[in-house]
């Protein structure tokens, strides 16, 4: 026999004893001993795992160690990176308890599977884009990457990597010129361009390690450029916890975005999560786009008619721009590249 179909108001009743059961559990799971917690302080989260977090302590005794920790019920989510007041737990195998969460300075975050936007990383204070001349590096990619960047009001700094191969006479002219040219564009609007290779490998990482000091920074590019090395080269001692996190939570059953924090030795940190390196812009509108071109600003709102496409649109503004030699031409395309293939994804 089939089994009877439930009414809206018996599914109801249904779901909501369920939710209260699942908010009972969870209050039963964030039960703690009030006697055995320590005085509220400071804190940072590192991980994130389910329900519970991992906090590092930025205060007092337990300054530097890390302890995990249940959330209180009326705390908003949490994401690696955000500050916190929390009590620790005065036993070291036991739980503390975050009760409240800082205000953010900035938000990273993408759309899942479903296109519903979710955070990755709290408090990131630069996003480093490193690119190499192998693979070649493309102004449309570099441009996505800083569209996310200016988007988010994260100040990007660009790294070529692998720049050995520019000097060695081991590439063709014209890929070299095409590069060269590349850095010029990025430098004229005002980008921070950094050099590293391995001929000049101490010079440059101790200039690139004083652009990290006292900053949250997350490197993205695509693969091949050298971003897991300058990762390890960064941070002696932790290079296969580092690979172990990138593999786990891009393959096999661990899906999720999972983020966590490093320590710099010299000062500053490193969150590394695929979610970040992977940037997705399909949560953008074509105006937000040419928003993140941070050249096209002056410009924007001044065409003839509001809803210029921005193409051969009569009385285009940023058109007229690049005829006059004040937004290059490159650049220009690159906008109508990126806002097409989000047409095209729709």
């Amino acid at each position: 026999m089939s089994g009877r179909k439930l009414t809206r108001q018996q599914q109801w009743r249904i779901d909501k004893v369920q939710q209260e059961r699942n908010e009972r559990a969870q209050r039963k799971d964030s039960r703690l001993d009030e006697g055995q917690l320590g005085a509220s302080q400071a804190g940072l989260v590192t991980a994130h795992f389910g329900r519970q977090v991992e906090v590092e302590a930025l205060e007092g005794e337990l300054l530097g160690q890390r302890q995990r920790c249940h959330v209180r019920a009326n705390v908003d989510s949490l994401v690696t990176g955000d500050k916190v007041s929390w009590r620790p737990h005065l036993l070291p195998d036991e739980s503390g308890v975050v009760e409240s969460r800082h205000d953010r300075h900035s938000l990273l975050a993408r759309p899942d599977m479903r296109g519903v936007m979710k955070a990755i990383a709290a408090n990131v204070d630069q996003l480093l884009l490193v690119i190499a001349p192998e693979p070649e590096p493309h102004a449309n990619l570099i441009d996505r990457y800083l569209v996310a960047a200016e988007h988010t009001g994260i100040s990007p700094l660009l790294v070529i990597n692998k720049w050995d191969l520019m000097e060695a006479g081991r590439l063709d002219a014209v890929l070299v010129q095409r590069v060269e040219q590349l850095l010029v564009t990025y430098r004229k609007l005002g980008y921070q361009v950094l050099i590293s290779s391995t001929q000049r490998q101490q010079e440059d990482l101790q200039q690139l390690q004083e652009h990290l000091k006292d900053r949250i920074s997350v490197f993205v590019g695509q693969s091949g450029v050298g971003k897991s090395s300058l990762i390890n080269l960064l941070l002696p001692g932790v290079d296969l916890r580092v690979g172990s996190l990138s593999e786990d939570t891009r393959k096999g059953r661990h899906t999720t975005t999972t983020a966590r924090l490093f320590h710099f030795p010299v000062g500053g940190q490193l969150i590394d999560s695929p979610g970040i390196r992977e940037f997705s812009l399909g949560f953008l509108q074509p105006d937000e786009v040419a928003q993140g071109f941070c050249e096209f600003r002056p410009y924007l709102g001044h065409c003839r008619f509001r809803d210029c496409r921005h193409q051969q649109d009569p009385g285009c503004a940023l058109r007229e721009a690049v005829e006059q030699g004040h937004i290059a031409a490159s650049r220009f395309n690159s906008y109508h590249h990126i806002v097409k293939s989000l047409q095209e994804a729709d």
